[in-house]
């Protein structure tokens, strides 16, 4: 006899970081969602110099659910949102996930508060799926890095890309996206419906302070 898959939603803790105090003074509050093995503790820094500058902004960065050791069974800790395995149901993990986070992080802001989404690599994403799927509507969102999932049904992603401005980043020296590919990337936006602003950095497959700041005056 054949084993049969099955699936039992259980309850279990996830992590998430946060700058700034949450107050009826916050005006802006920025999701910022790490790529392929990461932590939140050590992505959330890069963003320590936007709200030194801004007490209105808020920056909250969840951690995916899946921890692992990058190399071997021990040493340094990374996190993935999702594999191929299972991934329908692990998807619809982390969207239950950032909703609940969402609905708990909003109300202590201002209730105008401007919302920003932001994915770095695999989280370009994960945010994008999310999104589709949110309860709250986004200000602007930006894919650093990594870009919109392909498989998501047309008529979602049109509305979200309809009622969204789009940013795209990416390094000039990124080693994991192409210039092809970025161009692509522009092109499937366009077909979407969407009109993506694109910024350039002198960099790789990482964040740049300097170009987080230009983005958070462009945005604010």
């Amino acid at each position: 006899m054949q084993a049969r898959e099955q699936h039992l939603a259980v309850t279990r803790s996830a992590r998430y970081y946060q700058l700034g105090e949450l107050t009826a003074a916050t005006r802006r509050v920025w999701f910022v969602v790490h790529g392929y093995g990461q932590l939140a503790a050590y992505f959330i820094r890069h963003f320590a110099h936007l709200t030194a500058a801004d007490p209105a902004l808020v920056v909250i960065a969840p951690e995916g659910l899946s921890r692992f050791y990058l190399q071997g069974t021990s040493g340094r800790v990374g996190a993935t949102w999702m594999t191929k395995d299972d991934r329908l149901t692990e998807i619809a993990d982390y969207v239950g996930y950032l909703n609940q986070l969402a609905a708990t992080i909003l109300p202590q802001a201002a209730s105008a508060a401007e919302i920003t989404v932001l994915g770095f690599s695999q989280g370009a994403a994960t945010v994008s799926r999310w999104l589709a799927q949110a309860v709250f509507q986004p200000s602007h969102l930006v894919l650093w890095a990594g870009g919109f999932p392909p498989d998501m049904e047309l008529p979602t992603a049109t509305h979200l890309l309809d009622h969204v401005p789009v940013t795209l980043v990416c390094g000039t020296e990124d080693e994991y996206v192409s210039e092809a590919q970025l161009q692509q990337q522009q092109q499937f936006l366009a077909q979407l419906g969407a009109t993506p602003r694109l910024i350039r950095f002198a960099g790789r497959h990482t964040l740049d302070a300097a170009t987080l700041t230009e983005l958070a005056n462009q945005l604010s």
